[in-house]
């Protein structure tokens, strides 16, 4: 085996050196040929220029994949830049419409509450909306106006479009608006142009129930709902909404409150019922017992009366005597 590698290296040598001094004569003649000013070298050197460099194109085709891949990756880096940066301005442009569409819905909702006509004769507070406070099975919100501005349990809230609920609890600072949408919700309703009475009754859903309507054959969809004054809970004539028919082919109202965007709602300060004192000639008066009583003289009815006394007439003459 070393002698093997003893006569390999023997035969390698010569050969390498061989080579090597063939390449250094061959570049050394370019080199001075290509050094020489003369018309036929010039010619040899274009001649050769032409048979050689076109098929050099292979030789050139990795380098010039190489700088288009270098190229292409540098093309790719800044448009991912400029695709990031288009990402932040969008997300910021977003960001700016959301907040101007917040401001657009605020206004509405503000203009609403200015030009929405009520009775003249009706105050109320308004107040801003500070937590939601239903759940599934409770609708209702906290507003930030409470006893020390008036606020009274029962009175009836709107937002700027019709309706929304009335106030059920009064702290000194804030109160709980119950939604008509609540299942504890009953509110009394006159439906338009009909006049038929109604109830307006929550579940929890969209669209509250309409119930113990006088003649449902006359009450179509599309009627407009109004509050009433049944027990005097409410003032007459508040928009709630108009009468759908629900899937379930029960009359309902759609309502006219805007329940997704409740951010300021009006309390509505209601006269109380005015109390009837006397019931005139229309209700017989009865005492304790319920005994009936004469209206005019308060005795039972019934009962003969006696006359009154009257002094006797002057007996004519008798002051003469």
């Amino acid at each position: 085996m070393p002698n093997d590698r003893l006569n390999e290296a023997d035969y390698v040598r010569p050969v390498r050196r061989l080579v090597l001094g063939v390449l250094i004569v061959v570049f050394g003649a370019l080199f001075l040929l290509w050094r020489i000013d003369s018309p036929r070298v010039e010619r040899f050197r274009t001649a050769f220029v032409d048979a050689v460099v076109p098929n050099m194109d292979w030789a050139m085709a990795p380098v010039t994949r190489a700088s288009r891949m270098i190229e292409d990756f540098r093309s790719y880096a800044r448009i991912y830049e400029q695709n990031q940066e288009l990402r932040r301005e969008l997300q910021q442009m977003r960001a700016w419409r959301e907040a101007a569409l917040q401001l657009e819905q605020r206004n509405a909702q503000l203009l609403d509450l200015a030009q929405v006509r009520l009775d003249p004769q009706l105050t109320h507070v308004t107040g801003v909306v500070m937590a939601d406070a239903g759940s599934p099975y409770r609708k209702s919100v906290l507003i930030n106006v409470g006893a020390r501005d008036g606020i009274v349990d029962g009175w009836a809230v709107m937002d700027g479009l019709g309706m929304a609920g009335r106030i059920a609890g009064v702290g000194q600072r804030s109160s709980r608006v119950i939604l008509l949408t609540d299942s504890n919700s009953r509110v009394p309703v006159s439906l338009q142009p009909s006049g038929q009475r109604a109830l307006l009754s929550g579940d929890n859903g969209p669209v509250p129930v309409l119930e113990f309507i006088e003649s449902p054959d006359d009450v179509r969809p599309g009627d407009r709902v109004v509050s009433a004054s049944d027990g005097g809970v409410f003032p007459p004539g508040l928009l709630v909404g108009e009468v759908v028919q629900g899937t379930d082919r029960r009359l309902r109202v759609r309502l006219a409150a805007d329940y997704g965007r409740l951010d300021f709602l009006r309390v509505l300060r209601s006269r109380p019922a005015e109390r009837i004192e006397h019931s005139g000639s229309l209700l017989r008066p009865v005492d304790a017992t319920g005994m009936p009583l004469d209206p005019e003289t308060g005795a039972p009815a019934g009962q003969i009366q006696p006359a009154p006394l009257h002094d006797d007439p002057p007996t004519p003459g008798a002051d003469n005597e």
